[in-house]
């Protein structure tokens, strides 16, 4: 579990780009931290993996407290995601990218060499293990950053924007690869992001306004709340408006079937 208590950071003395935050993400479920643009989204995923440490506040990870001295021991646990994942490639190859994290702990090379194809064959990349990163796809890459962090057995993925740079086929690849973390593998799931679609999917959506949370529910519930979206500066998709617009009307709003059909319909496949 994660637990975040009392959590504030500033950038500089006139600035707090989160406020006070308390959150906790129990293990095994997708959370997603939504919100516009300078929200603090990102620099709260930076916060979870130590590499900005909190103007106040602490972070507990299966009860250890996040700091200094311990944040290379808990980043065996939890691993991240970029935005641009060229901005993570170390390796001349796929082979190499993957393997990078297992040199680093060591591990017996014939047990590396078993452990960069399983995982290479687990998200669709075995084919090109041998390719330089920078010549493969968007969602090629995104899959081979995931491969490394599912090579390191680490308990926690989070995933920063990891779909906004990517075409629809490459954000439907990473959408798949992210249920799969969950449903095959048991991961605990954190993505970043502005996308109300990919947020829909996830248990639990956390809202972030000038680093502060203001919403905390299930999907369905933070879609039927439109001040909070509103306030949120987030654009509502057009099946989820749908949705939302047909709660208005309490003779639709009343027929349970009709109003879980919409809802399922707004949900991206």
């Amino acid at each position: 579990m994660i637990e975040i208590e009392n959590l504030s950071f500033s950038y500089t003395k006139n600035d707090k780009a989160l406020d006070n935050i308390n959150l906790k993400i129990e293990n095994g479920s997708w959370i997603s931290i939504i919100g516009h643009n300078g929200s603090g989204k990102s620099t709260l995923s930076k916060l979870l993996v130590g590499l900005l440490e909190p103007t106040q506040g602490t972070i507990k990870i299966d009860g250890v407290l996040l700091s200094e001295k311990t944040a290379p021991e808990l980043r065996k646990k939890i691993g991240i995601v970029f935005q641009n994942p060229d901005n993570q490639f170390v390796g001349v190859t796929v082979k190499y990218d993957i393997a990078f994290g297992l040199e680093n702990k060591r591990v017996p090379r014939e047990e590396m060499h078993k452990l960069v194809d399983e995982y290479a064959k687990k998200v669709g990349m075995y084919e090109y293990l041998d390719r330089e990163p920078h010549n493969l796809s968007g969602g090629q890459k995104q899959r081979v950053a995931i491969a490394g962090i599912l090579a390191l057995n680490q308990e926690i993925v989070i995933l920063d924007e990891a779909t906004s740079m990517l075409d629809p086929e490459g954000t439907l690849e990473t959408i798949n690869l992210i249920k799969a973390l969950k449903s095959d593998y048991n991961k605990t799931i954190i993505t970043i992001t502005h996308d109300l679609d990919l947020a829909s999917l996830s248990d639990r959506i956390v809202v972030l306004k000038d680093g502060n949370i203001i919403a905390d529910d299930k999907p369905i519930n933070i879609f039927k709340n439109k001040k909070v979206l509103d306030d949120s500066n987030l654009l509502m998709p057009l099946a989820l408006s749908i949705y939302n617009e047909a709660l208005n009307y309490e003779e639709i709003a009343n027929n349970k079937d009709l109003m879980e059909c919409l809802w399922e319909s707004s949900l991206m496949e």
